[in-house]
């Protein structure tokens, strides 16, 4: 077994386990009135809940005691001064730089890249500023109405996460547009909207060899060429966030169009980055730094408070208390809010990508849950169809659940509704319902007898299902980096725990280097052999139904 099962705190935690496994939360809040208070934390204008947890104060202690002997805090601190914590491609983590004030330094390489970043974002203020107000133009002298990301991963999720959420400031002028997936669905259903003489493409790649981000995007210069009838309308309608200037080059690319990102920026880390460019333009500029200083007031609050009162440590221990001790396999994530509807994808990346690891940081195999499923979908909809599994199925899923406490469109009684929905399914994922309970209330509705016992069992709730809930008072740019800074900062949390790296991917790299040798094949006419039988006869099955 490893060093990490073996250890005291580990020890002292599972012990812990089976002697509060038998408490209900029930219990715990008749005994204790004011576990509310206890269980609960503000950063900002954000409340973090989180009594209904099946813990006491014993528990958070102990957690926090594998924090400590897992040197969180030292880990934390390397991590904001540039150290190479990306161990496996000797690189730093550094993210938070992004959002870092002008008048701060921080170094990597012996480089303050803080006036890096800020040269970026200047230029990133003069593009997008001059888009918005007409001053960049299309190439037959027409301002841009659309602005179309083509990426994949970090480089596409992001930026539609954050323009999706950000609605409610975005330019009435201005529609945005994302494209990732390299089935020709996908593009083709976006071109089909777009006029191309108003129509500005980013193409987001650190080095402009993406396969897929790359498909899309030649396949998108040749509907524009095609529809404007020249080459060098491509200067005027595209841009690129790249390092590789000789390939925007050939592409077409005016190196002006060209923005800069560095190998210290992760791709589902970099939407702060001139990745953001179409969240930047699409928002405005003042926003877009409304949202890094979010994140930024995050990072210190991640950086600074004592591990007891700091909110990314409590939702990443809590995570490792279910996933390593009560065998939870998966987590949902609950916005009561529409704006959010693609927050839960955004939080699937970056939490499975990060810990989906099975080789600890010294290429050991582990022997302890790292990561877990994360899924979810938008309040109410949810409730309508999965919760029925949270409440009553045979697996505890913990969830987070996430509420503006003013909406954007308070018309008639609907937030007030919604938001009645958010509180009532944490308490009743807390309380549950109990036999007695429900033959009362079933003989409230006049139901006895035969009738009675037959109903009675699938009245029943077992109740003691976590969940956290986090209270904001309105989804606004700032808001919204401070919840993106939190969740990325709980991935590291956890993956100092397990001591996996959360910042490689290397299953993706895998898929893709299979992908590449596969796509000859599918483009050839005869029979295979050279794969195993299954992948064969696969291939075969298309080439010969292929029309």
């Amino acid at each position: 077994m490893s060093t990490l099962v073996h250890s005291p705190a580990w020890k002292a935690l599972a012990a812990h386990h089976k002697g509060i496994s038998h408490q209900t939360m029930r219990e715990m809040f008749s005994q204790d009135p004011g576990r509310f208070g206890k269980f609960s934390l503000q950063v900002g204008n954000l409340l973090l809940d989180y009594s209904k947890n099946i813990i006491t104060s014993d528990t958070m202690e102990l957690l926090l005691n594998l924090a400590r002997q897992n040197k969180l805090e030292d880990w934390i601190a390397r991590m904001f001064r540039g150290e190479k914590i990306n161990n496996s491609e000797q690189r730093a983590a550094l993210h938070t730089a992004l959002r870092a004030p002008r008048n701060s330094s921080i170094y990597a390489d012996g480089r303050d890249v803080v006036q890096d970043v800020h040269h970026v974002l200047d230029h990133i203020r003069h593009f997008s500023e001059a888009v918005r107000n007409g001053r960049i133009l299309g190439h037959t002298g027409k301002a841009f109405r659309n602005v179309v990301n083509i990426g994949i991963g970090g480089s596409a999720l992001g930026p539609l996460m954050v323009c999706s959420a950000m609605k409610p400031f975005g330019s009435a002028q201005l529609a945005a547009h994302f494209i990732s997936n390299v089935d020709a669905t996908d593009l083709a259903e976006v071109l089909s909207l777009l006029d191309p003489e108003t129509t500005l493409f980013i193409i987001s790649s650190k080095t402009f060899t993406t396969l897929e981000t790359l498909t899309n995007a030649h396949s998108a210069r040749d509907w524009l060429v095609k529809n404007l009838g020249t080459e060098e309308a491509v200067g005027k309608h595209f841009a690129a966030i790249s390092t590789n200037l000789a390939a925007t080059s050939r592409f077409g690319i005016q190196p002006e169009y060209v923005f800069e990102f560095w190998d210290w920026v992760g791709g589902r880390y970099s939407l702060w980055s001139a990745i953001g460019l179409p969240i930047a333009i699409y928002i405005g500029m003042n926003h877009f730094e409304r949202l890094l200083a979010g994140a930024h007031a995050m990072d210190r609050h991640f950086r600074e408070s004592p591990l007891e009162c700091n909110m990314p440590v409590i939702l990443g221990m809590l995570g490792i208390w279910y996933a390593n001790f009560f065998g939870t396999a998966s987590y949902a994530i609950l916005p009561y809010d529409q704006y959010l509807h693609h927050f839960p994808a955004y939080l699937q990346q970056l939490e499975m990508e990060s810990n989906g690891k099975q080789a600890d940081r010294n290429g050991n195999p582990v022997d302890y849950a790292t990561g877990m499923v994360i899924w979810g979908e938008p309040g109410t909809n949810g409730q309508h169809s999965f919760f029925q599994l949270i409440h009553q199925g045979t697996q505890m899923i913990p969830a987070d659940f996430l509420a503006p406490i003013n909406s954007h469109h308070p018309i008639g009684e609907h937030h007030s509704i919604l938001l009645a929905n958010c509180l009532a399914q944490t308490e009743a994922l807390m309380l549950g319902k109990t036999s007695k309970e429900a033959r009362a209330e079933l003989e409230r509705q006049g139901l006895k007898g035969d009738a009675l016992e037959t109903l009675l069992p699938y009245k029943v709730f077992p109740g003691n299902r976590p969940t956290n809930t986090l209270l904001f008072d309105q989804l606004d740019p700032y808001t919204m980096g401070m919840l993106v800074a939190l969740y990325e900062h709980k991935v590291l949390v956890q993956s100092i725990i397990w001591n996996v790296n959360a910042f490689d991917q290397w299953g993706v790299e895998f898929g893709k280097q299979l992908a590449g040798k596969l796509l000859p094949d599918l483009k050839g006419n005869r029979p295979v052999s050279v794969h195993d039988s299954s992948t064969n006869g696969l291939i075969d099955h298309i080439l010969a139904r292929r029309i």
